[in-house]
Parts: C-alpha cells; structure tokens; sequence
C-alpha cells in the first residue's frame, strides 16, 4: 500500500512540475518521431521533451550478424505498433554489435505508423511515471529507450523502474514500452559475498538471498531478453569488406584492408560493428590523405 502511495504521490509531483514549467502543451509532438527527455526542471525551463529533428536511423536490411536478434525485436514492434499486446525487451551483450542500432532501426521501420522514440538516461528513469502520463493519450506509440543501462551500488533508481515495468494501477502503459541496452544480463552489480547469502530448506532446495533476488527480479520484468555475442573474424571481416565498399574501395582495395583490419581489432581486443566502422573512418580517410597529396604533388612536379 505504501508503495502505491508513493508512486501517487510521485506522479502527482511530476504533474505539478508541469504546470510550473513548460507543461504537455508546451510539447510539439508533431515536431519529430525522436525526442530526448530532458526532465520538468531544465535550466532553460524548456518543454520537457526535446525534439530529435535528425535522428542516426539504421535500416534493418544494413545491420550485420545480428539478424535473428533483429527478427525477434523488429517482431515485438510491429505487434506494438498495430495494437497488440508487446513486451518490454532488453538487449545485452557484448559492446558495439549492435544493439542500439536495432532500436533505431525499428523508428526506421515504424515511424510512418505512428512510432515514436523517447531517449531517456538513466537518471530520468525516476520520471518515467510522468513521461507515460505525458503521452498517455496520445494516439502514437512510445518507445522509451534507455541505453547502457546498469545500476551500481547503492543507486535506487531501479527500484522506479521495476514498478513501472511491473504495471501498477498508477500507470498505464498501454501506448508506452522500455527499451534497454545494457552490457550486462543482469542490470544490478553482483558481489562474491551474494553467493554466501544463499539458504537451504528442509526439502535440500537452495533459495537465493535477497541480494541475487533482487538482482535477477529487474531483468525478469522485461518480457523479452536479446543476447549479442562479439563476432567471429569472418564476421567482422565481412561487415569491414560492406562497409569499405559502400565507400567506394574496390575489390583490390578491400583485400589489402583485410591484414589492417584484423590489426585494428587486435589492439583493441574486440571484433564488433562498432569496431569496422571505426576502422573504415581512419582506413578511408588515411587514404583520401594519400590520394590528396599525390595529387599535390603531381601539380608541383607538372
């Protein structure tokens, strides 16, 4: 009961805020299907949602190696978007596969039916209440996506956002669903000393302490659960060879890239997405350097 009482009081705090500051009318929903949440109290004391005029989109026929996760996340959308039941979904794994991107390819693939994107931090999960009331009667649909999310010791914000995901009677989430990204499965940090804070009944069964409940309890409220594992060198070869001819190399070209690449990836101790494409920034612009000063120097030898 208490923790009903809070939430009420919470939400009606929230409300409170928007009549102080800018309030919903203040929001130009028709401004942008990406917006940033930027809390009631801002410092320019601006509208609480920041439109994203240009949002970093990604169609999903452009991501590498993570087709099936994409199948599964593209699906869950596609059942939001025209009205049917939908779960939240969290993505974790390893750093730079892609998991970002497939939320982004889904406001690609969705915006034209009424999807819309809300990037919330992990500090603005405490206003999650409020950004559901916000777009509560809104006829679009909400993805309120949290990237990188984990909670460290000793941080409660989690507490709110397993509520919220949990549905209570104060919130109605029925245009709304949480994304999140994280690079751990379970979102809360774990200790050696949880294993310790572990019982046994009568019967011989092992129950967890509170600790590693409590810890597992928040990735449970997230319906959907897409693992990424880092890719194989074929893998990230072949996002490396896509990538390079989309800039222009040709065939030759991208089999002298290979050693570099694989360099590329050794020094950094990964092979991911992330990784190629920031091997291809610096392999094509260290190549426009060399192009650009033979060239000068041609001039100056004529």
């Amino acid at each position: 009961m208490f923790g009903l009482a809070h939430k009420l009081d919470r939400i009606a705090a929230a409300l409170e805020a928007m009549t102080r500051t800018a309030g919903p009318i203040d929001v130009d929903f028709g401004a942008a299907v990406a917006f940033r949440w930027r809390g009631f109290d801002n410092p320019q004391r601006a509208a609480p949602l920041e439109p994203i005029p240009s949002p970093a989109l990604i169609a999903f026929d452009a991501l590498r190696n993570v087709e099936r996760q994409a199948a599964v996340v593209e699906r869950n959308t596609r059942q939001f978007v025209r009205g049917r039941t939908a779960n939240h979904v969290l993505l974790t794994g390893a750093r730079g596969i892609g998991k970002s991107s497939i939320v982004k390819a889904c406001l690609h693939a969705f915006a034209k039916d009424g999807l819309r994107l809300i990037e919330v931090s992990k500090d603005g999960l405490k206003d999650l209440p409020a950004i559901v009331e916000l777009v509560r009667a809104r006829p679009e649909r909400y993805v309120v996506f949290c990237d990188d999310l984990s909670f460290e010791a000793g941080e409660t914000g989690y507490k709110e956002l397993k509520t919220v995901l949990d549905g209570s009677v104060a919130t109605d989430l029925s245009n709304v669903l949480v994304y999140a990204t994280s690079n751990r499965r379970h979102l809360l940090p774990e200790h050696a000393s949880d294993n310790a804070d572990v019982s046994r009944a009568e019967n011989g069964e092992l129950h967890p302490g509170d600790a590693v409940e409590e810890r597992i309890s928040l990735s449970e409220r997230f319906g959907i659960w897409v693992t990424f594992y880092g890719f194989t060198q074929d893998q990230y070869l072949a996002v490396v060879e896509s990538r390079l001819a989309a800039a222009g190399f040709d065939a030759e070209q991208i089999r002298a890239a290979r050693e570099p690449a694989l360099q590329w990836a050794l020094e950094r101790g990964a092979r991911s997405g992330r990784i190629a494409a920031q091997f291809v920034l610096d392999h094509a612009g260290r190549f426009d350097m060399v192009e650009a000063e033979g060239c000068v120097r041609a001039q100056h030898a004529g």
